[in-house]
């Protein structure tokens, strides 16, 4: 009976220049990288969560905003709009431009999608 010949694992689609040198890795050392690298994604994960966290209790509209729309008969919930993902959206105002000592300020839906940041208009925040 031959031996069998143990098969190299298919290698991931990622760039030469950090394939090649894993390659030539003992195993005890690429044990270390990958609970290294286990550990920087979620460092990497938590960092991601704590901007997203800061950046919308800085943004976020308050009670007071919220209530105004309902008065004004805006809908507060992201499901009666088309792109805006059921979570992870939140409602802020945005001054487009300003002119003298006029500003034209709307609320929009905020939210971040992949490595960007995606919104879409809802209302001006002092109609006409």
């Amino acid at each position: 009976m031959g031996e069998e010949e143990l098969t190299k694992p298919p290698a991931p689609d990622l760039p030469k220049y950090l394939r090649e040198p894993l390659e030539k890795q003992s195993s005890e050392r690429l044990e270390e990288v990958a609970s290294y690298a286990t550990e920087l994604a979620e460092w990497k994960r938590q960092q991601r969560q704590d901007e997203l966290e800061r950046r919308r209790a800085e943004e976020e509209v308050d009670e007071e905003d919220l209530e105004e729309l309902e008065e004004r008969e805006i809908s507060t919930d992201p499901e009666d709009y088309d792109d805006v993902p059921a979570s992870g959206a939140y409602i802020t105002v945005k001054t487009t431009k300003q002119t003298g000592e006029r500003s034209y300020r709307y609320y929009y839906w905020q939210w971040r999608e992949s490595d960007s940041w995606k919104n879409e208009y809802i209302a001006p925040v002092n109609p006409r």
